[in-house]
This record gives C-alpha cells, structure tokens and sequence, in this order.
C-alpha cells in the first residue's frame, strides 16, 4: 500500500499500520530504488517482518509497488518522502527491529558532506527508533563512505559497529548489479543500537478530516477578520497582491513563501497557494480566504491534498493574514 503523508499518524503505531501482523517486528528501508531488495530478503524470516519502504522517486514507488504486490507481501507499505521527516515524525520511539540503507547517494565531493545521510545526529535519531540490538544495516559500494558512515556512527556515542557480510538480497538491487557489472565489490556493516537516546517529535498533526467546511476547528489553523479593507474587493484583490516570504528563526527555522492566488467563480472567496520548508520536509498548502454571512472573512487551511500541520505550514495562514493586516484589514480571533 501507497501512503501520502497526511495518511500517518505523527507518531503512527505499528497495530493501525499492520493489523493483522502487529506481533512481528518492524522494518524501515530507505531509498529502496525499484524495490527488489525486500522481497527476495523477507524470505530470509520464517514470517516476513513488517516493512516500512521510503523513496523520492516516484517511478520506483510504482515500480516497488507492482513486485510487493506480486511477491504477495501485505504488510508493506511505500511511501514517497524525505527519510529524515518520516523516521522522526512517524516512527514510534523504539518501534523498529532494523533498518536498512542500500547504496546510498555518497555526495563524493568535500563541500557536499552535509548532503550525506549517515551522519552523527542520524544515527542519534535512529537509536531512538530503533529497538536496544535493533541495527542500520548499510550496503554500498563507495569505501571512502563506508569509512565515513562507520567514523559517524562511533561519534554518535549509541551505536556500535559491526562489519558483517551483506544480505544476499544487496546483491541483486539495481544498483548491486550495476557495480557488479563493472567489476566492483561493495562493503556492509551493521550498526547496532547501543542506546536510545531521547529524540522528541514536533508538534504536528494530520489535517482532522471529519470537520465540515462551514465550521472553525481551533485544531486547524484559520483567522477571523472583522473585513476586508474597504480598499481591497475580491474584485481588485490581485492587483495588490505582493509575494511574501516569512523566515522562522530558533530551534525549527522554516520558510513560507506565498506562491500564487486564484479566484472562486463559484462562490465569494480566494485562495492562495504557499509553499513551506522546514528542514527536509517541504509542502504546498493552500490557504482560503472566505467572505461570511454578516461581512467576517475567514482564513483557513485547505483541506485539499491532506496537508499535515507543522510551524511552517501555520505560519502560512499568519503570513497572508498579515498581509491583508497591511492592506488594513482588522483581526477578531486569531487561531494559529
């Protein structure tokens, strides 16, 4: 199964992931490619493991999709995100028997360190989703990584390093074939969760789906205008309009860009479409802006594409809300 990212709980629990194998541990695999590790591996357990796939790519979602189906494995699911968001928002503390890396992105070059996944601070985040023994399992064919990844995980100071043989299944990946083929070995280790450190999540949330569009939810961000400034009609409305850009400063920094408004033909209201980052995760959020019985306008969230609710994404709604602010509307009840 396919997940988008409003589906997940933050944080989801394996019993509403995987009903019917809640008992059996969990995997995470991260940039599975075209998805033929897992299928050959989970052979290799008496019951196949709960597994967890995330990738960027969507034509390897599709693809790893089709040979999960075909292998009959059920309890599998995909989905298309940044690892970083999913492992900390989405994986439970201690969930997670292991994970497995399989010839990642090196970034080879000095000034693209940064790029690299298998930092420090990763390995800290993985030791807490990781059950105590559970491991990262990391196959590539890049040694100067290899040795970085092994250096990064002794500095983490929770995991211990194990180099091992590689699961026979790492062989047959594309990209395990495509070295192969050119006449080159690849390394494995296991780094194994000494600890679990504490590693909080954010304080998001999925957008609430049983709410209906008439109504205010205090868990959706929205605001309440007493008006429109008299200058500024639906009419006349993108003639103002400016693009924004609000920076978050501190411990979450983010950036919301304000991309585009569209016009309602169907009823008095507009909406903007925001673009927002925050660290590895990034969303397009629509905000609507909504003429009311007895001359109110609120401004609120779209529900459209299941958005999850993070800082940024509610500093979306504040940003056009100051915006109209500037042009002189009067706030009544901010809810952001």
């Amino acid at each position: 199964m396919i997940y988008r990212l409003g589906e997940f709980h933050f944080p989801d629990a394996v019993a509403r992931l995987y009903p019917d194998t809640a008992e059996r541990p969990w995997a995470l695999e991260i940039g599975f490619g075209d998805g033929r590790f897992w299928p050959q591996y989970a052979q290799t357990f008496g019951a196949a493991p709960n597994y967890l796939g995330v990738e960027l790519s969507g034509v390897s979602l599709l693809k790893a999709a089709r040979r999960l189906t075909q292998a009959g494995l059920s309890n599998a699911h995909l989905t298309k995100l940044p690892a970083t968001p999913l492992l900390r928002e989405v994986v439970p503390a201690g969930a997670l028997s292991q994970i497995i890396v399989n010839f990642p992105d090196p970034w080879p070059k000095a000034e693209h360190e940064d790029h690299r996944l298998l930092r420090a601070d990763f390995f800290r985040l993985a030791a807490s989703r990781l059950q105590v023994g559970g491991a990262v399992l990391l196959t590539t064919d890049h040694d100067e990584y290899f040795d970085f990844a092994c250096h990064e995980a002794e500095k983490s100071g929770v995991m211990r390093v194990e180099r091992a043989e590689a699961p026979a299944a790492a062989a047959h990946t594309k990209y395990a074939l495509k070295w192969q083929g050119l006449g080159l070995s690849a390394q494995h280790a296991r780094f194994v969760a000494t600890s679990q450190p504490d590693y909080p999540h954010t304080d998001i949330q999925p957008f609430p789906q049983d709410i209906a569009d008439h109504l205010e939810d205090t868990r959706v961000p929205h605001a309440i205008l007493e008006r429109l400034p008299a200058t500024l009609t639906f009419d006349d409305l993108f003639a103002h309009f400016q693009r924004q850009t609000q920076r978050g400063t501190g411990t979450e920094p983010y950036t919301v860009v304000l991309l585009d408004a569209y016009r309602s033909l169907r009823r008095d209201e507009f909406t903007v479409l925001a673009h927002v980052v925050e660290g590895e995760l990034t969303q397009e959020v629509l905000v609507n802006v909504t003429q009311r019985e007895g001359g109110t306008v609120l401004v609120r969230l779209g529900k459209f594409g299941g958005p999850i609710i993070t800082p940024a994404v509610k500093a979306a709604v504040g940003t056009l809300t100051d915006w109209l602010v500037s042009q002189g509307a009067k706030v009544q009840h901010l809810g952001y």
